[in-house]
């Protein structure tokens, strides 16, 4: 919202010249590509940072304005004045264009959060850059928008999608997700529930894991790639989250409802059952779910999937990191040699299965070549091999069972290893790969890592953190009885 007061005056005195010498420049350096194309004597004198400089300075003292910004806020009795001119606000803004063609006296009003950062946004439509920190992100980001200065809104998206890992007291990931459906930023949306997803476990114990919304949690919750230690601390924090916010019961029974019972041990469901306030409060929205989980547990896995549809996310492991389910590798000098690794997982998550281990071994390989790449014989000149080259080949990672065993009947594996990276100074889960059932290594594995350079962000003190789960799958092998 916009009032408009006051008259435009009658020459803009100084700025004239100076908004000429703009044009006149841009116009000049615009020749100049054209006209050095092909001379090899040709040299650019560069002189763009005293330009900003001046532009800068200019912004600061107010010589030569034409226009002046008058910002109003809650906050403050008094309005901040900016003594601006119209040509670069109109550069930058079609908004400004529109409000300052017929008068030179523009009041806005903005909120209090808007309005403290009101002088960084006039000073990016002077020089172009601005620094900001995590928590101005959003109200710059809404002054881009609002005036729509398309380049600084891009930018502030951009910077909000490469800092989710950055470390701040009360957390903003959630915070940012909220806005990005507000505003409509899908790709932002994606890369918060994508970095919520895969380092859950440090959101859970942070001060915004209260603020997620019930839209937000309901996402997580259904999603099979949420990475956490296991899924009793997935419903210790849900059963926080429910008790804070209080929501209506049938918000509550659905989300409940989505908690996977049978990956908690028989024991952890009894002391719920006796110790958890909120399951006793909704105990009927979910005694199906929990008396499932101990048929699940108390019988074979086979003789289970005659009667019930196992094929269903109840059933479907998240990543969890205890140590049955998978295990953590540090592999030093990763762009070295092979290395080959061991370990054991139980068998499946049903507690008939919990005496039951699968020794899985793992080899890592940082430059295994496809078979497209391999040495083979040239017609051209007999007994050549054509050249190969080190660096052609790319990091693989096989892991296949040590054995077979009646007991794998009705039940496939999934493999998912996670990548860790050190962001912001915190070691976060930052790319995750999933091997198909019927696969042993994953064809993109690091397809993007460069393990050579020491810089690589795949690289925490030149060792590639990995952890390896195995996620065993249960099938149904006789129709299911209805």
């Amino acid at each position: 919202m916009a009032r408009l007061t006051g008259t435009r005056p009658v020459a803009a005195r100084r700025w004239g010249s100076a908004a000429a010498f703009l044009l006149l420049l841009f116009t000049l350096q615009a020749a100049q590509k054209a006209d050095f194309s092909g001379d090899s004597t040709a040299a650019t004198i560069n002189h763009s940072l005293t330009l900003l400089q001046r532009l800068q300075e200019l912004l600061q003292s107010g010589n030569g304005s034409d226009s002046v910004l008058r910002v109003r806020s809650a906050a403050s009795d008094e309005p901040k004045v900016f003594h601006t001119h119209q040509l670069l606000l109109s550069l930058q803004s079609e908004v400004f264009e529109s409000l300052l063609r017929n008068q030179s006296v523009v009041t806005l009003y903005e909120p209090p959060e808007t309005a403290a950062l009101f002088e960084k946004f006039i000073r990016y439509l002077y020089c172009g850059g601005v620094s900001i920190l995590l928590h101005q992100a959003i109200p710059m980001h809404q002054l881009a928008s609002k005036y729509r200065v398309w380049g600084l809104q891009r930018g502030v998206a951009e910077y909000m999608r490469t800092h989710l890992a950055s470390e701040s007291s009360q957390g903003h990931v959630v915070s940012w997700y909220h806005y990005a459906v507000r505003v409509g930023d899908a790709a932002l949306q994606e890369s918060c529930l994508q970095f919520l997803a895969w380092n859950l476990s440090a959101v859970l114990g942070s001060a915004e894991w209260g603020s997620v919304s019930v839209e937000l949690l309901l996402l997580l919750l259904e999603r099979s790639d949420l990475v956490l230690h296991s899924e009793l601390e997935l419903y210790t924090a849900v059963e926080g989250w429910l008790s804070r916010r209080q929501p209506e019961a049938p918000v509550a029974e659905r989300v409940l409802r989505a908690i996977r019972y049978p990956m908690i041990a028989p024991s952890q469901l009894f002391r719920l059952q006796a110790q958890s306030a909120v399951l006793a409060r909704h105990r009927g929205a979910v005694q199906d779910l929990l008396f499932q989980a101990f048929q699940f547990h108390a019988a074979s896995p086979l003789h289970f999937a005659k009667y019930f549809d196992v094929n269903c996310s109840m059933f479907l492991p998240r990543n969890y990191l205890a140590p049955s389910w998978g295990s953590q590798w540090v592999i030093t000098n990763p762009a070295r040699d092979d290395r080959s690794t061991s370990f054991q997982t139980q068998l499946g998550p049903s507690s008939h299965d919990a005496g039951k281990r699968v020794t899985w071994n793992v080899l890592f390989s940082p430059r295994w070549l496809p078979v497209s790449l391999r040495p083979v014989y040239s017609d051209s000149v007999a007994g050549a091999i054509q050249p190969v080259r080190i660096e052609d080949g790319r990091p693989r990672l096989v892991i296949t069972p040590a054995m077979s065993s009646p007991d794998f009947a009705g039940v496939s594996f999934q493999k998912t290893v996670l990548v860790g990276v050190r962001q912001q100074g915190r070691v976060l889960v930052k790319h995750a790969y999933s091997f198909h059932q019927s696969s042993d290594e994953a064809a993109d594995f690091l397809a993007h890592a460069d393990l050579q350079k020491r810089t690589s962000e795949y690289l925490i003190d030149n060792s590639l953190h990995l952890h390896i789960i195995i996620k065993p799958v249960y099938h149904s092998l006789i129709k299911v009885k209805k």
